[in-house]
């Protein structure tokens, strides 16, 4: 029977077709940076896109919908196939995958040249045709416990969908139900699989360095927390003016914040890889109580947001591609001085762009984000093409001495 090991090494065109982490990782990390410096630009005042969208929602959308959904899709297709116990998409349909995300970038940024339904269509292909591979798999394989996953891809295609609808009638889709929907769907996923693969690394870790203390394994309590993240987010998305949805924000804040204390994170200081998966965690609860607080300081909304969007998303994706890239392809699990500066240089963006909320006249602070932003993420495009684009190198045999 074949493996997906024996599948892998059966493709004879470009390495970087071999896995699904290595095309979607390299290009969502691209299009992050070139994005975002396309974005700097439009700040100007300068008309460079012939997009329908008005520039804020295009800024976001091409982050929520553009580069997660390429994220997703990496480590999705990479780790299906180790959930169901099925084979990978590799070569030519994992490079139609490719395409149709490419496809859906092109259609937004040229979308004021064609009709909106025709720009939609063509947008909703990617995350459609990767829920159906999902849906296939974890159907074959009766991963059942991975229907949630699933459903989450649903709802994010979902949001995509509303974005386009809310910026075809003439609205601010950044502000609308689409973005907000999306918005908690990233986080959602990252509650639930991050919940999966942060103890689970740091237990590793810590293991073979026989620490004494380990994270507390996965009980009634994580899917407590996980019920009032999802009421929390649900009431934001519909209600987000509501004093009741700060009140579950800051509530659903803390129980994040305590799941997350038992993970034994304060013990992982002298590896990068494994403590920057903490740090993004943490950005999960302080994104809840930013939320929270701007119901209460007006103008606050936006950077709150951004807590989320940049900080949670922005860092974990960061984290788990630099991560997995490096399993997957091979190489020793460690964070080298470059890859460590790449964490920090997020981190310097994260600051700097909920800074640049509360003091809207320092202009400057949102070119200080922009700019470290594209410095993260250019960065591992530059420090991971060649562990991405070329063979998974042979496992280095431990010397004695």
């Amino acid at each position: 029977m074949t493996t997906s090991a024996e599948k892998i090494r059966a493709w004879e065109g470009p390495a970087i077709l071999s896995f699904g982490f290595r095309p979607f990782f390299l290009f969502a990390a691209i299009w992050a940076a070139l994005a975002m410096a396309l974005w700097v630009v439009m700040l100007t005042g300068r008309d460079i896109l012939p997009t329908a969208f008005d520039p804020v929602s295009w800024h976001a959308h091409e982050f929520l919908f553009g580069y997660l959904s390429a994220v997703l899709a990496g480590f999705l297709l990479t780790a299906v196939p180790n959930w169901t116990g099925r084979l990978p998409i590799v070569g030519w349909p994992l490079a139609a995958l490719v395409a149709l995300w490419a496809a859906g970038r092109v259609a937004v940024a040229v979308s004021a040249l064609l009709p909106w339904g025709a720009v939609m269509a063509v947008d909703l292909a990617f995350p459609l045709a990767l829920v159906a591979v999902l849906a296939r798999e974890i159907v074959a394989g009766r991963n059942w416990k991975n229907l949630p996953v699933l459903a989450l891809a649903l709802g994010l295609t979902l949001a995509n969908a509303l974005y386009h609808i809310d910026a075809a009638q003439g609205g601010y889709p950044a502000g609308g139900v689409g973005l907000r929907l999306g918005l908690a769907v990233a986080v959602m996923l990252i509650s639930l699989i991050g919940g999966r693969i942060v103890p689970s690394f740091t237990r590793n870790w810590l293991a073979q360095r026989r620490s004494p203390t380990l994270p507390v394994p996965f009980g009634p309590v994580d899917s407590a927390v996980l019920a009032l993240t999802l009421v929390a987010l649900g009431v934001w998305v519909i209600w987000p003016g509501h004093g009741g949805t700060a009140g579950l924000c800051a509530l659903a804040g803390v129980a994040q914040l305590w799941r997350l204390s038992r993970w034994s994170g304060r013990h992982t200081g002298a590896e990068a890889l494994i403590w920057v998966l903490h740090v993004g965690y943490a950005l999960v609860p302080l994104g809840f109580f930013a939320v929270a607080a701007g119901q209460f300081l007006p103008g606050m909304g936006p950077a709150a947001q951004h807590v989320w969007m940049a900080g949670a998303v922005g860092l974990m994706t960061l984290a788990v591609m630099t991560r997995a890239s490096l399993g997957h392809a091979g190489r020793p699990l460690h964070a080298t001085s470059p890859i460590t500066a790449l964490y920090f240089a997020l981190i310097v963006a994260v600051l700097a762009r909920f800074a640049a909320g509360g003091l809207p006249a320092q202009t400057w602070l949102l070119h200080l984000a922009a700019g470290a932003w594209i410095a993260a993420f250019a960065g591992f495009a530059v420090i991971y093409w060649p562990i991405l684009a070329h063979p998974k190198t042979a496992p280095r045999r431990p010397t004695r001495g």
